[in-house]
């Protein structure tokens, strides 16, 4: 009996130790500032290979302007830029009132990464329908309106929430977020594997179109997934405190989802 009693008791202790691992990780000063220091770093890499790409591009061909590869790796470079800034002064930002401002801080890189990542499916799209020979006049205009009607929507609950906060609105803000995800994962989907199966049917002598086959089919894969998982995580945030991303003490759900953006 004394030996099932101590079995019991050890259990239950056991079970705790395994379960506190992540409160500790999250209460702890010292992990927060680790685990966002390893996120500036990660996303001041990128930011500067985006910029180094940027100024390779112009110094090749500066006659053609601002084109969609330049605006591309220009949005990378803000987006991570500030990304890293961010996480920087996570304290200070933490402290920031009203909480509207945090919010907007926080949030505000997330739109400029939808219309980056929304460059890339206007791109597969104009070569898609270029190579069908069929007209891409519309694909632009559509590309500036849904962009217009994210941001002017976004912009709009954040002006109300800054005016008086409403928690209502605030979830509402946070499912508005996980449906324009859900839709540039499945613009990525239908155009990168619209493009997937194109290429798959030119012929396999043609030049670099296995390299291309295999860019389009990974990018494909790894953003329609990214931006999948992010629409899952966001409307967690929504309706659980528990999974809240733009709080301090959640260093590891934060550096869960901020590496699946990375």
């Amino acid at each position: 009996m004394g030996l099932y009693g101590v079995d019991e008791a050890v259990i239950p202790y056991n079970l705790n130790g395994e379960s506190n691992w992540w409160h500790d990780i999250n209460d702890s000063p010292l992990w927060q500032d680790r685990i966002f220091h390893i996120l500036t770093a990660l996303y001041g890499l990128v930011a500067v290979i985006a910029l180094v790409q940027l100024v390779r591009i112009q110094l090749r061909v500066p006659e053609f302007g601002w084109t969609t590869q330049k605006v591309f790796h220009f949005l990378n470079f803000l987006v991570n830029g500030v990304r890293g800034l961010v996480f920087i002064f996570r304290r200070n930002v933490q402290d920031l009132h009203p909480e509207i401002v945090r919010h907007i801080l926080l949030d505000m890189p997330s739109l400029v990464f939808f219309t980056t990542y929304a460059l890339l499916v206007l791109f597969w799209a104009e070569i898609y329908y270029q190579a069908r020979a069929e007209s891409t006049d519309g694909l632009r205009p559509i590309f500036f309106t849904i962009n217009v009607a994210v941001y002017s929507i976004q912009i709009a609950m954040w002006l109300v929430l800054w005016w008086k906060y409403i928690p209502v609105l605030v979830i509402i803000s946070k499912m508005f977020f996980a449906g324009v995800s859900l839709f540039a994962a499945l613009g990525f989907l239908l155009y990168g594997g619209r493009l997937f199966l194109m290429l798959q049917r030119f012929p396999v002598e043609s030049k670099g179109r296995q390299n291309k086959l295999q860019e389009v089919g990974y990018v494909t894969v790894i953003c329609s997934s990214c931006f999948l998982v992010r629409c899952i995580m966001m409307c967690f945030d929504a309706f659980d405190k528990a999974a809240d991303l733009n709080v301090l003490n959640h260093p590891v759900l934060n550096f869960i989802y901020y590496l699946r953006n990375y």
